[in-house]
């Protein structure tokens, strides 16, 4: 166990390891999910205007940088959350924070 540990945390130090990475074979609902979005967008720009698109652009750009934050932080509570429950796994009892 300790040697699997380690080679993770080694991976880890090393960029060999991005924890922001997702399985690569997403389930079949997350598939129909990002066909409809694709499909809506399509839809959606086909009706508008040239300064209409520029502004759906920046519009969608926004929500991807506010996705990627949120990503991140989601990442960084549960990576807390984790140790915490290492912590307290380890002592034999609750951690305070």
């Amino acid at each position: 166990m300790d040697g699997d540990v380690m080679n993770v945390l080694e991976d880890f130090w090393y960029g060999n390891l991005d924890p922001a990475e997702y399985d690569a074979n997403p389930s079949k609902e997350y598939k129909e999910l990002v066909r409809l979005i694709s499909r809506n967008e399509e839809k959606l720009l086909a009706t508008m205007t040239e300064d209409q698109k520029e502004l759906f652009s920046r519009y969608t750009d926004c929500v991807r940088e506010h996705q990627a934050m949120a990503v991140c932080l989601l990442f960084q509570n549960s990576f807390r959350l984790g140790g915490r429950m290492m912590l307290e796994v380890m002592r034999g009892g609750a951690v305070n924070e």
